[in-house]
């Protein structure tokens, strides 16, 4: 098992070689390091921002606004940046946390308009002064993150106001960070007290546990005000707003009829670890997890806060299931949620998870070698990290060797997540503003795109495919250098001068109705020097058009998630002929998709090959006799491949057989033909 000293070594090396390869501060990356694993596990919303405001006796690095629980939040940190697990000090939490009440005091004070409007600053401290004063902040938030531990001394701080307003505190360490690690690879937990009756549903399965409970709506909000979207599972899509038919028909019930709630809505499907119960009663559940019914847990929750409702009637009905084998709860849990939310009208992007894209992407990461550079003689793979922290964790039992020879093969700089691939992708597809909203948006449309485009398009994902993928990446983490390094940007929206950059190239590119060819990219697995100069003249054209909105448009990090900005900043020209010996013509371009198309159809051999051998024995009989009755025509090549392997004349099909038999298989299944168990 990874210890947390490895996990903390291994942290500063991701902190370390996301800051050289995406030309950051290391203070930058660790932020967004460590707010998008709070993001995952719902601790933040993806409103969070980097907003950095240092003056005397005032310090803020960012912030996050929890519409649907009014919470408003401030960040600041402690990053020591050492080898060894250092100890944050009552005197420094205290300073850091002083600074912040500082800065929320000013802001309620009108500060931004002291701040010059460019500036993130800026967007945070109108944004808080405007929530407040519309009476929309119901509780401040002040979370000091670190890469040390908290001092042993300290073990609740109490809670404050700020001009009238609760206050809480929370600090996220190195171990708090440690056990979201550990969490999201099988171990790591919460736990919520709680008292419901219940009844036991006893089932053959050695995979799960079932309960059926009911819990009031009092119970219901309180858990959610606690834990908020911690509590929802990650694939499955939130709700915030009354919205549609469905959600006013749920506040109509809470409002009018809260007698009938139970016998008019579903309740929810929950998911667990563990229970524990007393007298008829659960009274703790470990790692609860909400997969079906996060429309009727905020729908409650909304009544209560916004709406002023009364829900102590409510009655709503819980079915739980808890899983027996620790190791499998990422599966489970997925796999739950897939099947309780098939009555509803589901994202593509909810359950792309399971998407068999992660799984080819995984498997050429593994399999592809990245040409040796600068004088290395080691190669090298691009690791495609599905889940947030595979890289550590494939590395939790090998031996000190094998260790060393893993992360010379993979090194830490060549790590790519489904998120940033997101953003990469998204960004050349021309949708900087769906980019510019968070990561989770990013994430949603790109998952949608890749269900929709990809999946259903043998030329998806191809070994060209994956290349051209992390050649965009390379390109995106350059873009990102280029700003951080240019005289002219001021440390505030690089992220939606990248987004923006690399789409007004793509956008350029398409308008001529050329290809980039991103094999020289991949060749030299960085940007050509006339390419990177390009994108310097690019991404200056685009800060000076982002940062100057129209008239009455909101400040510039709103202004930048509308579809409107990338209609204007694609109207920005420039001139395409420095890199004319990169792009290829449309039939060039056709001419590598039939390449891929060919590989893909070879992978596709291996796969239909498997499903022949795989399939029931008794279903090609049944096959056979199916064409027989029905006096189809078949050529004397399928019937007499057909007969033979029914007959079991042909004990392991060649692919070329196998794909006779795959083909003749679906056009049955297609025509109406049932399978029939013996």
């Amino acid at each position: 098992m990874i210890t947390v000293e490895e996990f903390h070594q291994d942290f500063l090396q991701s902190i370390l070689s996301d800051s050289e390869s995406r030309g950051l501060m290391k203070a930058q990356s660790f932020f967004e390091l460590v707010c998008e694993d709070l993001m995952q596990v719902g601790d933040l919303t993806n409103n969070y921002e980097m907003a950095e405001f240092i003056k005397t006796a005032c310090e803020v690095y960012g912030y996050d606004y929890d519409e649907d629980r009014k919470i408003f939040t401030l960040i600041n940190f402690q990053f020591f940046q050492d080898d060894t697990i250092q100890t944050l000090t009552k005197q420094q939490l205290t300073t850091k946390f002083n600074r912040l009440k500082k800065f929320a005091s000013l802001s309620m004070d009108a500060l931004y308009q002291d701040l010059e409007e460019t500036s993130d600053a800026y967007s945070l401290a109108f944004n808080l002064y405007r929530n407040a004063n519309n009476n929309l902040i119901d509780k401040y938030r002040l979370i000091i993150l670190t890469d040390g531990k908290l001092t042993s001394t300290i073990s609740r701080i109490p809670n404050e106001t700020i001009e009238g307003i609760p206050c809480e505190h929370q600090i996220i360490d190195i171990n708090y960070l440690y056990s979201i690690f550990m969490s999201e690879n099988g171990s790591g937990s919460y736990e919520i007290d709680l008292n419901i009756p219940y009844l036991k549903v006893h089932t053959q399965s050695d995979e799960y546990q079932s309960y059926l409970g009911i819990m009031d709506g009092e119970q219901l909000f309180k858990i959610y005000d606690e834990y908020g979207q911690k509590l929802l599972e990650e694939n499955v899509r939130t709700f915030l707003q009354f919205r549609g038919g469905v959600n006013k028909g749920i506040r109509n019930t809470i409002q009018f009829k809260p007698d009938m709630f139970f016998a008019y809505n579903n309740g929810i499907t929950a998911t667990a670890t563990n229970v524990e119960t007393k007298d008829g009663k659960i009274t703790k559940i470990t790692d609860f997890q909400i997969v079906n019914g996060g429309q009727t847990t905020s729908a409650i929750y909304a009544a209560k806060k916004n709406s002023r409702l009364d829900i102590s009637k409510i009655s709503v009905q819980m079915k739980l299931s808890v899983v027996n084998n620790i190791e499998n709860k990422g599966d489970f849990v997925s796999n739950v949620s897939q099947y309780a939310n098939t009555q509803n009208k589901v994202n593509k992007s909810d359950f792309f998870s399971n998407s068999p894209f992660h799984k080819e992407m995984k498997e050429y990461s593994n399999r592809i070698w990245v040409s040796t550079r600068g004088g290395s003689q080691k190669r090298t793979h691009w690791f495609y990290e599905r889940v947030r922290g595979e890289y550590l964790n494939e590395q939790a039992y090998l031996t000190a060797s094998k260790k060393r020879q893993f992360q010379i093969e993979n090194p830490k700089d060549q790590l790519i997540d489904k998120t940033f691939l997101a953003k990469s992708e998204n960004s050349w597809e021309r949708k900087p503003h769906i980019v510019s909203k968070g990561a989770q948006y990013s994430f949603e449309e790109f998952a949608n795109s890749v269900t929709d485009k990809l999946e259903r398009n043998h030329l998806a994902i191809t070994e060209r495919y994956f290349r051209d993928a992390i050649s965009r990446v390379i390109l995106f983490r350059t873009t990102e250098k280029i700003v951080s390094k240019a005289p002219w940007y001021e440390n505030a929206f690089r992220a939606q001068t990248v987004t923006y950059s690399i789409a007004l190239l793509s956008y350029a590119i398409y308008k001529k109705k050329v290809f980039l060819d991103f094999e020289k990219i991949w060749e030299k697995q960085d940007l050509p020097i006339k390419l990177s100069e390009l994108m310097k003249v690019i991404t200056r054209k685009v800060y000076d058009r982002i940062t100057t909105p129209p008239a009455g448009s909101a400040n510039i990090a709103q202004w930048c998630k509308k579809e409107s900005c990338w209609n204007d900043v694609r109207g920005i020209e420039f001139d395409l002929s420095p890199i004319k010996e990169m792009v290829i013509t449309t039939e060039e371009a056709k001419y590598e998709q039939k390449s891929g198309k060919k590989e893909k159809e070879l992978d596709n051999g291996i796969e239909i090959q498997t499903f022949v051998i795989k399939t029931n024995f008794e279903h090609w009989a049944h096959l056979q006799g199916y064409y027989l009755n029905n006096n189809s025509s078949l050529s004397i090549t399928q019937r007499d491949i057909l007969r033979k392997y029914a007959e079991g004349r042909i004990p392991f099909p060649s692919e070329k057989q196998s794909k006779v038999l795959y083909t003749l298989y679906q056009k049955a299944v297609k025509e109406g033909w049932q399978i029939l168990d013996s």
